[in-house]
């Protein structure tokens, strides 16, 4: 393709080497010759991330970009996206690949509106989190709307990240007094029998990843002082039966595994001045056999009623490695699990010879 970059190289056009229009240009100016340095990226590898995915040739000139492509609406986007990452970079976020393509998916689920990014932040004491996709907007928005939101949706899609951010945003305005992160104590698939040491201990395993997410937001020894001070509750949901949780954030995370009377209970310990979170992936489900989730029961009774939020994620809001989307599309697309030693025939991608599969 004439005037286009080599895609993924390093050598740059010049706008006067460029083919005449192609249908749509614009010129684009960045006020901060540095920060435009980190925005382009080292060899401007940003600049060709945004042309590997969208139809457009991008060469930069010091502080200036010219956009030329075949549509308008490919070049104002391609524009859009520049603009959301500057923007981002003027607040001190940090820009990398997973930043441009979180801005593309932006731009697809929001082109048009004047959404920008960094106007939906959420701001925590170690990073500022903004919104990778359309959907994970619409769930901020909802987070700070409703005093009851469900979140449902495939793992990699940011339910329980940005439900903590959000948390722990409330907290350091002091909106609520105190956080609680609880999660059904039910294995996935093992059997983990008689674990040693005291009940926190036990318990601890089922309850890692909201560690983990709270310890990418707060410095680790806040974590641990909040949690003795008791600002930070993390527990198990069999601890919240009997309990009155007022002036709250609460979230209950992987709730696809709670039965229809353990997700009634906990929704009913909601207290004045508290929010609550339910997460979980209705696909995902640990129970035993024939055993109706609390989630999916949840949801269709609760679906018509005012002041609660349910925000759906898909597969195209995945922020994890590549490759996850790609297996959650290979295991929703086999109809049953194959018998014990059944092999699958493995098959040729059409069109290519073994030498060049995908």
């Amino acid at each position: 393709m004439g005037g286009r970059r080599n895609r993924g190289g390093s050598g740059l056009k010049t706008v006067s080497s460029l083919d005449s229009p192609r249908g749509a240009s614009r010129r684009v100016r960045f006020d901060d010759n540095a920060v435009c340095a980190v925005l382009f990226g080292q060899h401007h590898v940003n600049l060709a991330r945004i042309e590997q995915k969208l139809p457009v040739t991008i060469v930069s000139r010091g502080n200036e970009v010219f956009i030329q492509g075949d549509s308008d609406a490919d070049v104002q986007a391609a524009a859009a996206v520049l603009e959301d990452l500057y923007g981002q970079l003027r607040r001190g976020l940090v820009i990398g690949r997973d930043e441009v393509d979180a801005a593309l998916r932006m731009r697809g689920g929001v082109a048009g509106t004047g959404e920008r990014l960094e106007h939906h932040a959420v701001r925590t004491d170690r990073k500022l989190i903004v919104a990778r996709s359309a959907n994970q907007l619409a769930y901020l928005r909802a987070l700070e709307r409703f005093d009851l939101v469900f979140a449902l949706g495939p793992a990699g899609t940011g339910k329980t990240y940005l439900a903590v951010a959000m948390a722990v945003s409330f907290l350091r305005q002091h909106r609520v007094e105190r956080l609680v992160l609880s999660r059904p104590a039910v294995e996935a698939g093992e059997r983990l029998g008689f674990l040693p040491g005291d009940m926190k201990e036990k318990v601890d395993p089922y309850l890692r990843p909201l560690y983990d997410a709270l310890r990418d937001m707060l410095p680790e020894g806040k974590v641990q002082l909040r949690i003795e001070s008791g600002q930070i509750e993390i527990a198990p949901l069999a601890y919240m039966r009997g309990r009155t949780l007022a002036n709250a954030f609460v979230i209950l995370d992987e709730a696809q595994n709670t039965t229809p009377s353990q997700l009634k209970m906990f929704l009913t310990r909601m207290g004045e001045g508290s929010r609550m979170v339910i997460t979980g992936d209705p696909t995902q489900t640990d129970l035993p056999p024939g055993t109706l989730s609390g989630l999916a029961d949840a949801v269709e009774r609760l679906a018509d009623v005012p002041g609660i939020g349910m925000v759906r994620f898909d597969r195209g809001d995945i922020v994890r490695h590549p490759l996850v989307t790609r297996i959650i599309e290979a295991y929703e697309g086999s109809q049953e699990p194959r018998q014990e030693g059944e092999r699958r025939r493995p098959r040729r991608a059409s069109g290519s010879s073994d030498g060049q599969r995908q």
